[in-house]
């Protein structure tokens, strides 16, 4: 069994910043990429950002110069920057893992449950 855990959501005013952090647990044998999506009330889930296992960086346009992904991979843990915050940004936002379980050969998709961001004008 994997779980991916997020927190550090919240509610913050525009302008200012939270870090969001996603740990995955269980019977881990590799992790591969990491990454956040978000989706908005209405909207469809959209990508913020990814990582891979090299550490290499893929940017929604929306968030560039914004937000920072980063990650720990002693920790399984994929963290999320988010600076000068907009309303819009407001979302759940989810963290994705592709690994591969001691029990399989193949890599999988997880996903988190899901942290609120609200930023208030």
């Amino acid at each position: 069994q994997v779980q991916l855990v997020e927190s550090g959501g919240g509610l913050v005013q525009a302008g200012g910043s939270l870090r969001l952090s996603c740990a995955a647990s269980g019977r881990i044998f590799w992790v591969n990429a990491m990454g956040w999506y978000r989706q908005a009330p209405r909207n469809q889930r959209e990508l913020v950002a990814t990582i891979s296992s090299g550490s290499s960086t893929n940017y929604a346009d929306s968030v560039k110069g914004r937000f920072t992904i980063s990650r720990d991979n002693a920790k399984n843990t994929v963290y999320l920057q988010m600076n000068s915050l907009k309303p819009e940004d407001t979302a759940v936002y989810y963290c994705t893992a592709s690994l591969r379980t001691r029990a399989t050969s193949t890599l999988a998709d997880y996903w988190g449950q899901g942290t609120q961001v609200t930023v208030s004008s």
